[in-house]
């Protein structure tokens, strides 16, 4: 047990730092660009594209903010817009598939998937979503009466301070990130020695296979649906280095989980904006399913087109 703590803090701390390199100055620079005019200057850039899925000018804002940083930035801008209940939910979705780009994406490349296929899933899902809620669902017009969510508009003035508020959210982002990696390494070790993980792997090969994955990605999918990409990044790094997970599983993996992940969190989170979370939360989970079984049976399916071709210029 002595050496599975051991083992297990060192690896928690090795993913730490691997992370916080990416962490830090990600959450430094994005958090100093929203005290200049860039984030506004981006958002009236997707300002054309809001009409298209039934969102006003200014929801452009929380988008922007919920991609750059995280659901709780989003959040926030959302706040701060009088919108009806059915735009709320469409900004819910949206971020639901797509936020925290810069550092999930980057997450993404660690693991070995391409950072192309990762945006083009996520950026695609957020916007088809929004599209098809807008056609399909004619209620909702509604104003949204949004719950008590604690927010401290903390008014920070000249750069010196606007500097230190910003190294001190990054250094509280790598933080909390330790305090949840670290004892996530710990059980995760403890269950590989006690040989509990292969035996939870094996019961979710029936899932895997259905997914078009083999059975040593349990690991990584699992981490990614209870912690999410961010936080579970150090579990899924090490699954895919240690338990031989191919490039194609990785990417389907990363595929699901990029439409459905922290499904807990990330669905809880949407509570007090005052919307359905259910039907939030089985889209996402209903659109992971039907995504990665389509993309696998496809890539099979070009798979095995060109081995009969190989074969065929062999003959």
């Amino acid at each position: 047990m002595k050496k599975s703590l051991q083992r297990g803090i060192i690896a928690g701390l090795k993913t730490t730092w691997t992370l916080g390199k990416i962490i830090f100055p990600v959450t430094l620079i994005v958090y100093l660009l929203q005290y200049t005019p860039v984030i506004d200057l981006i958002a009236s850039w997707l300002t054309p594209v809001m009409k298209v899925i039934g969102l006003p000018g200014d929801a452009a804002v929380p988008l922007v903010l919920g991609n750059l940083l995280n659901l709780y930035a989003g959040i926030a801008g959302i706040l701060t817009l009088d919108l009806s209940v059915k735009e709320v939910f469409i900004l819910a979705v949206m971020l639901s598939f797509s936020h925290n780009l810069l550092i999930e994406s980057t997450v993404a490349l660690k693991v070995g998937v391409r950072l192309s296929v990762i945006l083009s899933v996520r950026i695609g899902l957020a916007l088809l979503s929004a599209f098809i809620i807008n056609l399909v669902w004619k209620g909702g017009g509604e104003q949204a009466q949004y719950g008590f969510i604690s927010q401290k508009d903390e008014v920070v003035s000249g750069w010196g301070a606007i500097i230190l508020k910003g190294i001190e959210t990054a250094a509280m982002g790598i933080l909390q990130l330790a305090i949840i990696v670290i004892p996530v390494m710990i059980a995760l070790q403890i269950l590989k020695d006690l040989g509990w993980l292969s035996k939870f792997s094996n019961k979710m090969v029936p899932f895997t296979k259905l997914l078009g994955m083999n059975g040593n990605t349990s690991t990584t999918l699992v981490t990614g649906l209870l912690i999410g990409l961010a936080y579970g990044a150090g579990v899924m790094i090490q699954a895919v280095q240690e338990e031989g997970v191919s490039k194609k599983d990785a990417t389907l993996a990363f595929i699901f989980l990029v439409a459905c992940h922290a499904v807990v969190e990330d669905t809880l989170v949407f509570i007090p904006l005052g919307i359905p979370v259910l039907p939030l939360l089985l889209i996402r989970v209903i659109t992971a399913l039907l995504l990665t079984i389509v993309i696998a049976k496809v890539w099979s399916r070009q798979k095995g087109l060109s081995q009969r071709k190989e074969v065929t210029y062999e003959r």
